[in-house]
């Protein structure tokens, strides 16, 4: 469903946002794209687990799990950071993780870094029997080809689609099925240029970039600016945003149209990836930091 914005922007700029969250009341957004073919990849070939990769508030880490036990799997979830064994109950993701069925594996930060290495693979088969791999983040072609899903011929109006980037995957995929009058425009929640190369594994056109001003200091990391924004957005638009992904670049792409980024007359699409289900995790973590907190009904 694609919402415009009844805001009067600078030079007839107009936003209209496309609310990949509402298509799956857990499995949202691009998350949902990511694994539609992954789980049919896995049903082919026979494989009864799905193991994946993810941090404590992981949106992916929810979602496979879920998405597991709708779809008749098993699924294991390596966990970064060994200290998270012992507070699953005080973590909203891992506990909905464990109640959907997700074996927890929980792994030092230096060997989660070992997580695409073939060595560190073959020892976690050996502990957990064969399965199915989907990458941390879930980015691989079988994602990229579900998010190039996205747009629609519908969506051929517009001139710019502006999108948050974590592991590449779905701005790939918006990338390969976007126009060619289109830019489209990423906003990683990561710190580092090491994106572009990794964008360029799946995409050969060339009408993208990287916008690098609006992470906030890295990833997970927000201020009290960016929570009264997207609590402010919320009550004026009645969209809630996310503040890992979807909150830092709708931001990006407002402040961009307030100093004139965009030509005069633009039509903005931005992509609502989900991410919803972190917002309790963060309030609990804004709580102990004596901040603000994410007024949002979701």
């Amino acid at each position: 469903m694609n919402q415009k914005l009844q805001i009067k922007f600078p030079n007839s700029v107009s936003i209209t946002i496309k609310r990949e969250d509402l298509i799956h009341p857990v499995v949202s957004g691009n998350k949902f794209r990511k694994l539609k073919y992954n789980l049919r990849q896995a049903k082919i070939e026979n494989k009864k687990k799905l193991l994946t990769f993810g941090g404590a508030f992981s949106n992916h880490i929810a979602a496979v799990a879920f998405a597991a036990r709708e779809n008749g799997f098993e699924s294991i979830g390596i966990i970064r950071g060994e200290e998270l064994k012992d507070k699953i109950t005080q973590n909203p993701t891992l506990e909905f993780a464990r109640e959907c069925g997700m074996q927890l594996e929980f792994v030092s930060r230096e060997q989660y870094r070992s997580k695409n290495e073939v060595t560190f693979l073959e020892e976690l088969k050996l502990k957990f029997g064969d399965f199915f791999l989907i990458p941390e983040g879930g980015t691989n072609k079988l994602a990229v080809k579900g998010c190039e899903e996205i747009l629609t011929d519908q969506d051929k109006q517009f001139d710019y689609i502006c999108c948050a980037v974590g592991t590449g995957g779905t701005i790939s995929g918006i990338i390969n099925s976007s126009f060619s009058h289109q830019k489209v425009l990423g906003f990683p929640a990561l710190k580092g240029d090491f994106l572009q190369d990794e964008i360029r594994i799946f995409v050969q056109n060339k009408n993208w970039d990287l916008i690098n001003s609006y992470h906030f200091g890295g990833y997970g990391k927000v201020n009290e600016e960016l929570i009264t924004f997207i609590n402010d957005f919320y009550t004026d638009n009645q969209i809630p945003l996310d503040p890992v992904y979807t909150g830092k670049m709708v931001f990006g792409v407002i402040d961009m149209i307030q100093k004139n980024y965009f030509p005069a007359q633009s039509n903005i699409l931005l992509i609502h990836t989900g991410g919803l289900q972190g917002i309790q995790g963060m309030n609990a973590k804004l709580k102990k930091k004596q901040l603000p907190i994410l007024s949002i009904n979701v």
